[in-house]
Order: C-alpha cells, then sequence, then structure tokens
C-alpha cells in the first residue's frame, strides 16, 4: 500500500474514494478515527488516501487532475465567480 494523498476533511476523501472507485481502483482511508482528536494531535496530516502499489500512478494522475479541475464557463453563480453551482 502506498500513501498517496492527504485529503482536507472526510467530505473530501469519500469523494476521492468514490472516484477512484469509478476507476476501479480500490482506496482505503487511514485517520478517519483520529479526527475526534483534533486540538489534542496535529489539525494537518492525519487523513490520508492510500492505494495498492501496481493502482498508485493511476491513482495519483486522477486526484491530480480533480485538483486541477476548473469549473465550466456559466456553470458558477454569478455571486461566487469560479465556484461551482450544485
Amino acid at each position: 500500500m502506498r500513501r498517496i494523498y492527504e485529503p482536507r476533511d472526510l467530505l473530501e476523501a469519500e469523494m476521492l474514494i468514490g472516484m477512484l472507485a469509478g476507476e476501479g481502483i480500490d482506496a482505503f482511508l487511514t485517520g478517519r478515527h483520529l479526527i475526534g482528536a483534533v486540538g489534542e494531535l496535529p489539525v494537518s496530516g492525519l487523513l490520508a488516501l492510500m492505494v495498492s502499489d501496481d493502482q498508485a500512478a493511476r491513482a495519483s494522475e486522477l486526484i491530480a487532475g480533480y485538483n486541477g479541475a476548473l469549473p465550466l464557463p456559466g456553470d458558477e453563480p454569478d455571486s461566487y465567480p469560479g465556484e461551482l453551482l450544485c
């Protein structure tokens, strides 16, 4: 298993796990149970997505694509330029 990404929060982690699963990549989230200890533990670096060594390169490419994605023009609300409307 290889650590490929540190999500900001559980929501991002679950979304990325679903995205990777849709591409046939099994991902495991470590640190989920440490979130309740924020205040006692450092805030960053608690969560990590892990994938098997043979899927790490593809998973990293997909996550890089996710991080580099921009909203399509016209999909964002006027009051929040650059933000997607969900």
